[in-house]
């Protein structure tokens, strides 16, 4: 601010403080008894406000020139100060104009009517009224005494008579008064109070007219509105034969004027008062406040005026700096801005406009060396997914392809980067792969309950010649995207397989080939010779147990002989089956742990068929409750538990059906959990560690998912767990049951 731009704002405040004083100490001389004062220093009133006037119209006329010569000269700016400056005169000047000319007209209309007739009758008539009021009560009481005092009677009963009297009148109190004007016997009033004796004039006037009243307390006018004014009426006892003297005696009663009456009439009064003397100065008034009023609004519309220049000057400052401060940003140009040196709020935004240029110089660097960064993080990563030998697809929230390497283009041969943005099962090779993707994906959030990664293997046909065995890495992204790795593994699995199968082929023909021949010779033999012996259900049971023992004995022989012959386990002949009844057929072979409750079966109502090869289930079943029963052996309460049961997806359609075996044994090591399905990893000290092995290649036969998990101790924490669980789910299932179907049916166990 400059310094005439200062001196103007300082005169101007200085004008409106001491017109706004002036008015306030004018209003309220003139309500005061100091009528005087305005009418002997009118003048030089007048005349100080003359001077300060004239001070404004020279403070005015050379901020106006000024003006005048920034818009003259083109100055950038001068025309919004012009505009401010008009806007700022328009708005003090016009409100003045206006509220001027109903003040003036309301103080003439007031002054005339505050002098009107008929408020000078209405003050006549109240203070009449109150005056007749203060006499009513005055004659009542009057009348009220003097009828008391006939009924009067003298007796022993006196002081009784006097309060009752008292209660009667409802009097402050009640006395018996001598000739002379001595309390005889008094009622009422304040604890060991004697009622006041009442004045020789009263009891004169009693005397010559048997009653006499009057109105005391109204002296002091702030006692008789607290309530001592009073009425004291005084009347003549008449003569009664009790009497030992014959001097007069009287009736004085004391009743108490209310406050509130007395306030009333007392106001009427004065205001009375000060309406006779006002109506003397009624011109004087007058020209009082309309002079008042007018050097007032002079004063106010000079104040106006030079505030509008000072303060459109005091605008526009700092907006010329931000005008030309975002001509710069505009530009690109972010260098240090300059600042209005004020501590208010436009000070205050030129500052903050200036801080945020830096802000926004600081940002541009960062975003440029977070681009620089960025590009050279994804040309990093790029450079990596394309040397990747593992495919890599990234997905979005709608299921869409979103990011895929060559890599992935070359596991499946197919040209994936031509489907960017859309969906996998657009190609028709990769329907299944693709259902299956999302089926694990649903799978594990549901199983899981959290956002983990997944691991899984997955078959995948692309034609009549070429198949593929696939790793499957999945993980959940941000944004409910999802991330796809998967590697070509068939090589590898063929290897395995190979390997696996070679030694199992080799122990198998050594450990079970020459014993399975006697084995059947000798149930044939017993069956021979005790069948003719048996009858009824011993005779079936025998049937059975042998036909049973004759068809394991086959199927380890064609086994063997498949291992011996191939060293690789049979290929899977996927027919309907019902798994209940595979089940049940099964732990007829664990007769003597159902009978002694170490096993038992919960299985499912009405599953549905599915597909599968019964021989190659059949020893899934067998290795996984034998390896089960042999965990819970050395517990006295173990016990194992086959269940069959439906899952079901959220909509509640089947999903799959799933075959789980439960033990309350000492669970599986962590060790051997990780690596449970790797030939030769075993615990037991005869095992071979086949058996998980070989059931893991089953499923993948069949499609299943197996899942092996330590159930956790009912008291948490770092306690043993209490036992395991393995699981297979089967999604492949028969729409119908099939007539040439090879499933076996349930049995009566």
């Amino acid at each position: 601010m400059t310094k005439s731009a200062r001196l103007a704002w300082l005169i101007s405040v200085t004008a409106i403080a001491g017109a706004s004083g002036m008015l306030a100490f004018l209003l309220s001389i003139s309500t005061t008894a100091q009528r005087g004062f305005l009418e002997r220093h009118y003048v030089w009133l007048f005349w100080v406000n003359v001077a300060v006037a004239t001070a404004l119209i020279v403070v005015i006329g050379v901020a106006g020139t000024r003006l005048a010569l920034r818009v003259k000269r083109g100055r950038f700016g001068s025309r919004l100060l012009l505009k401010l400056a008009g806007i700022f005169a328009i708005v003090g000047v016009v409100p003045g104009l206006l509220i001027y000319t109903v003040s003036y007209q309301f103080v003439n209309r007031s002054i005339e009517s505050l002098f009107d007739q008929r408020l000078a009758s209405a003050l006549e008539a109240g203070l009449a009224l109150g005056q007749d009021t203060l006499e009513n009560l005055r004659t009542e009481q009057t009348v009220r005494t003097r009828a008391a005092a006939e009924r009067w009677e003298d007796g022993a009963l006196a002081p009784l008579a006097l309060e009752r009297l008292r209660d009667q009148l409802g009097a402050r109190s009640v006395a018996l008064i001598a000739g002379n004007g001595q309390v005889v016997l008094s009622a009422g009033g304040e604890s060991s109070e004697i009622p006041a004796r009442p004045s020789a004039t009263l009891i004169s006037q009693a005397r010559s007219n048997g009653i006499a009243s009057r109105l005391e307390g109204l002296e002091d006018e702030q006692a008789a509105m607290q309530g001592e004014a009073r009425i004291r009426s005084l009347a003549l006892l008449p003569s009664s034969g009790l009497q030992l003297t014959n001097s007069d005696r009287y009736l004085m009663v004391v009743k108490q004027i209310s406050g509130k009456v007395i306030s009333n009439a007392l106001n009427v009064s004065a205001a009375n008062q000060e309406y006779l003397q006002r109506s003397l100065l009624r011109d004087g008034l007058r020209r009082m406040y309309l002079g008042t009023l007018t050097l007032v609004l002079i004063l106010a519309v000079f104040a106006a005026l030079l505030l509008a220049v000072a303060l459109s000057n005091q605008l526009v400052q700092p907006l010329l700096l931000l005008a030309e401060g975002m001509r710069e940003v505009a530009t690109g140009d972010l260098k240090a801005k300059p600042v209005f040196r004020s501590r208010d709020e436009l000070g205050g935004l030129t500052r903050s406009f200036a801080d945020m240029t830096q802000q926004l110089a600081d940002a541009r660097a960062l975003v440029e060396l977070s681009v620089t960064q960025l590009e050279s993080a994804r040309t990093h990563v790029q450079t990596i997914l394309d040397n990747l030998t593992a495919g890599v697809i990234v997905f979005d929230a709608d299921r869409r392809i979103e990011t895929v390497n060559p890599g992935a283009t070359r596991i499946l041969k197919l040209p994936l980067s031509a489907y960017v943005g859309r969906p996998l099962e657009d190609l028709p090779v990769l329907t299944a792969f693709s259902k299956d993707i999302w089926q694990r994906f649903e799978l594990q959030g549901s199983e899981s309950g959290e956002r983990e990664h997944w691991q899984d293997s997955f078959e995948l046909q692309l034609d009549e010649k070429t198949a593929l065995t696939l790793l499957l890495r999945g993980a959940l992204l941000p944004q409910d995207a999802r991330l796809l790795v998967f590697d070509d593994i068939s090589e590898v699995v063929s290897a395995q397989r190979s390997a696996a199968w070679s030694e199992v082929a080799r122990r198998l023909a050594h450990e079970i080939k020459n014993p399975l021949t006697p084995i059947q010779l000798s149930a044939e033999r017993l069956q021979f010779k005790l069948e003719s012996k048996l009858e009824g259900n011993d005779q079936a049971m025998l049937v059975r147990s042998v036909g049973t023992i004759v068809n394991q004995v086959q199927a380890m022989k064609q086994l063997v002989n498949e291992f011996r012959d191939y060293a690789r386990l049979p290929a899977a002949k996927l027919l309907p089956l019902d798994l209940n009844g595979l089940v049940a057929e099964v732990l007829t072979l664990y007769a003597e742990a159902q009978e002694a409750g170490q096993l038992r079966a919960d299985l499912a109502t009405d599953p549905p068929l599915m597909m599968g090869d019964a021989p190659q289930l059949r020893q899934v079943i067998h290795n996984l409750v034998q390896n089960a029963l042999d965990a819970v052996s050395h517990q006295p309460d173990g016990h194992v538990t086959v269940r069959t049961q439906k899952a079901l997806t959220e909509a509640g359609e089947l999903r799959a059906l799933r075959l789980v075996i439960i033990d309350n044994g000492p669970g599986f090591a962590e060790n051997v959990l990780k690596r449970a399905f790797e030939p030769y990893v075993t615990t037991k000290t005869k095992g071979t560690g086949l058996g998980l092995a070989v059931v893991k290649k089953i499923a993948d036969e069949h499609g299943a998912r197996i899942r092996l998990v330590n159930l956790p101790a009912a008291g948490g924490g770092d306690q043993p767990p209490s036992g395991a669980q393995v699981s297979l789910s089967f999604s492949k299932l028969a729409t119908a049951p099939s007539p040439a179907q090879d499933a076996p049916r349930p049995r009566e166990q």
